[in-house]
């Protein structure tokens, strides 16, 4: 089963930075693309950013210029820094993938159980 781990989120002040990282394991055969959600109170899931293979990164408006998606292919992992955040960047960011991983034989979509991102004033 493939699973998606999250990590690197936490508290900081309007003006900084966190660093999220997500790992994909389990048995992968190939994941297509990777990339980030987020969901704050009484919103619904946004995309963040996605990063398709093949393609260049895909980022929402909101954080353009502040916000950069990685992808570490041998390592299934793919990150989102964030600088400059603000207070509305206040969410639960959940990483998302692609792919297609066993029992599967086709192409599924697989989310993380999400990581708090809390940005104060």
């Amino acid at each position: 089963q493939v699973q998606l781990v999250e990590s690197g989120g936490g508290l900081v002040q309007a003006g900084g930075s966190l660093r999220l990282s997500c790992a994909a394991s389990g048995s992968i055969f190939s994941i297509n693309a990777m990339g980030w959600y987020r969901q704050a109170p009484g919103k619904q899931r946004e995309l963040v950013a996605l990063i398709i293979s093949g393609g260049t990164p895909n980022y929402a408006d909101s954080v353009k210029g502040r916000f950069t998606i990685s992808r570490d292919n041998a390592k299934n992992t793919v990150y989102l820094q964030m600088n400059s955040l603000k207070p509305e960047d206040t969410a639960v960011y959940y990483c998302y993938a692609k792919g297609v991983g066993a029992p599967l034989r086709y192409e599924d979509n697989y989310w993380g159980q999400g990581t708090q991102v809390t940005v104060s004033s």
